[in-house]
């Protein structure tokens, strides 16, 4: 909490001001190089107030068809193509118009998932401790660790392992036969066959029976085997970044989302690591964490288009919309427009013979709350000037005064 004296703190909070702009007043007047009067906290603060009450809305405004207006109208001129991410070039991410409406859509899994992984102390500052993170995180699958052969004669597989590659993904191992043998331990309990160490770095398998078929199949297999790391992330990209201080620290992006898998990792800052799936973000964190990824995720993807004049406002309506009930909800039939209590508002938006004849069936009544069923039957819309009922009537009489 900011120090300001009492005096100035009651002036403050007298006002209607929300907390976070109480706070933001107590900032100002700390860091002011002169002493602030109690006087000029009474004109800041009513300043405030005075701006903070005209940028409310009036009671029936209409804010669902103001939202939908202003992030639809920006959202024609958005882009179909897709767009490198943050200066990431090496990783590409879903940009422009697809990734509002897969945001939108709620969609279990984005076309491109990807991560941004914090580090924290010296992992963040070195280059060689940020890289131990790396090889946590990135799948490191078995074929990526040496060249494989295969023998047709004697049925056999041979996996000859780079000893330049095992170094550097694992520097701290002094013994390369250690790693070796993991690996044929992953290889056994992956394929179902035995293996056998002909060199410290060298391992070879076959079938249990002399089968071409089955020679194929193991090395078909054995692409798949992921040794170390999350088998849904694929790659990882180490970049250097600017922290508002000044100061650099090291950033992993990966291409692939394990959100709940790398917040565990040793290394990794969980309070600044996220990802551009919001269903993971909601399992790990919560619905109120979803919420602000969904803000987030929309206001990066507009401001990527250079539409960051849409006011945040509208798009926290949306996101309050999609997750009030707790749980992630899409914006379509499948989810908040195919839930509504009307029926004409459902008939509206899609199918709208099943949602008439289904309404039929189970005798439902339409109390014409909403917009879009007034709009259809032709009568004003319960919002601003509609929700006011008004009746002329005649003036009572005037009494007659004592003059007269």
């Amino acid at each position: 909490m900011t120090d300001v004296n009492d005096d100035i703190r009651a002036v403050v909070e007298d006002t209607e001001l929300p907390k976070r702009l109480r706070e933001q007043v107590y900032d100002v007047v700390a860091a002011r190089d002169e002493a602030v009067s109690v006087e000029e906290a009474a004109e800041i603060a009513e300043a405030t107030e005075s701006r903070y009450l005209e940028t409310r809305i009036d009671p029936l405004d209409p804010v669902g068809t103001v939202s939908a207006q202003s992030i639809g109208e920006p959202g024609t001129q958005m882009t179909m193509n897709t767009f490198h991410y943050a200066g990431v070039a090496e990783i590409d991410v879903t940009q422009g118009l697809p990734r509002l409406i897969e945001l939108v859509d709620a969609r279990k899994t984005p076309d491109t998932p990807t991560m941004r992984v914090a580090l924290d102390d010296e992992y963040a500052t070195e280059r060689e401790r940020a890289h131990e993170v790396v090889w946590q995180i990135e799948a490191t699958k078995i074929l990526a660790l040496g060249d494989v052969s295969t023998n047709v004669a004697d049925m056999i597989v041979t996996i000859d392992l780079n000893e330049d590659t095992l170094l550097e993904r694992w520097p701290t191992v002094e013994n390369l036969d250690e790693i070796a043998g993991e690996i044929a331990d992953a290889i056994e309990s992956n394929l179902g066959v035995e293996t056998s160490r002909p060199d410290e770095t060298v391992i070879e398998f076959g079938p249990d029976q002399p089968s071409y078929r089955e020679l194929l199949q193991l090395v078909e297999e054995l692409r798949d085997i992921v040794f170390k790391g999350i088998e849904d992330i694929t790659r990882v990209v180490i970049r250097k970044e600017e922290l508002d201080d000044g100061s650099e620290e090291f950033v992993l992006y990966t291409e692939g989302s394990a959100f709940g898998d790398v917040l565990d990792i040793e290394g990794v800052d969980a309070s600044r690591t996220t990802c551009n799936n919001i269903h993971e973000i909601h399992r790990n964190l919560g619905i109120e964490a979803a919420r602000e990824a969904i803000i987030d995720e929309t206001m990066n993807t507009l401001e990527e288009q250079g539409l960051d004049d849409v006011n945040v406002r509208h798009l926290m309506l949306v996101a309050d919309i999609m997750t009030n009930r707790g749980e992630i909800e899409s914006i379509g039939r499948h989810g908040i427009s195919g839930n509504k209590q009307s029926v004409l508002a459902r008939a509206a938006f899609e199918v709208t013979v099943n949602h008439l004849l289904d309404a039929a069936i189970h005798g439902e009544v339409d109390d014409l709350d909403g917009v879009t069923e007034n709009v259809i039957v032709g009568k004003p819309i319960k919002l601003g000037t509609g929700d006011v009922d008004l009746r002329m009537g005649s003036s009572p009489s005037r009494p007659e005064s004592a003059d007269d």
